[in-house]
């Protein structure tokens, strides 16, 4: 557990010195590159947490015959189907 949580605040700050960096380079301004190296982790975090649902089932939900959730959502139909199924020819 110890470990883990150095490991993220390592991840984390790492995170944010890229971020600034980054911003640094495209900016020239410091001001500007710390306020973007802050925002951005934050940003990433909730776009972080959704992705993580998202895998997790809680958007996508699988029904037989294909893919639910936003796939009917967009329209898609009854999902997405594999190409090949077992005990097929075709």
């Amino acid at each position: 557990m110890k470990r883990d949580l150095i490991k993220t605040a390592t991840y984390g700050a790492m995170h944010l010195v890229v971020a600034m960096a980054v911003a640094f380079a495209l900016t020239g301004d410091l001001a500007i590159a710390i306020g973007i190296g802050l925002l951005e982790p934050l940003v990433q975090t909730v776009f972080y947490n959704l992705h993580e649902r998202a895998w997790a089932g809680r958007f996508f939900r699988r029904v037989p015959g294909g893919t639910g959730g936003i796939a009917r959502a967009l329209g898609l139909g009854a999902g997405i189907r594999p190409r090949f199924q077992p005990g097929t020819t075709s």
